[in-house]
């Protein structure tokens, strides 16, 4: 039998990195292709905007997702610890993307929205949706790693 700690703690890492999954799927499936659609001066103030809002919510999501995911790993053996602290790990991963590479760019496409985009701005942004690309990937294994961990019929525990 499953401890009802460990339920908790697994159903708070399910929640918040399937939260975080879909947030980067539908960002990756929707916006993306949205912010290529559009002129580029509607595109740079949307985005900047965006980030903005983004900022504490994603950051939030990736943090829960990530020490929910650890603390699972801790609180369990076997298969199972590996399985959750892979979470953790791809949770962090999207996390240090996110941080060391969308953020980065997000500063410079803050800045063009109110100057203008330099001449090499399509690399720039390129590489932008790449990381998120990257980031989403990462997200979608970690829930996927804690989907077959909820799926066993082993006591995790």
């Amino acid at each position: 039998m499953i401890a009802p700690r460990v339920r908790v703690v697994q159903g708070l890492a399910l929640l918040s990195t399937g939260a975080l999954a879909g947030a980067f799927g539908y960002g990756a499936a929707n916006l993306v292709p949205t912010f290529n659609a559009v002129p580029l001066d509607m595109r740079l103030s949307f985005h900047a905007q965006l980030m903005q809002m983004n900022g504490i919510t994603m950051q939030g999501a990736m943090g829960i997702s990530a020490l929910s995911a650890l603390a699972l790993a801790a609180m369990t053996r076997g298969s199972a610890r590996w399985l959750a602290a892979g979470a953790g790990l791809l949770a962090i991963a999207s996390f240090l993307i996110t941080r060391l590479g969308n953020v980065p760019i997000n500063g410079r496409i803050k800045e063009w929205a109110v100057t203008s985009a330099p001449a090499d701005h399509a690399e720039i942004l390129a590489r932008w949706e790449a990381f998120n690309y990257a980031r989403t990937a990462a997200a979608f294994a970690a829930f996927a790693l804690l989907i077959v961990l909820a799926l066993r019929r082993n006591d995790p525990a």
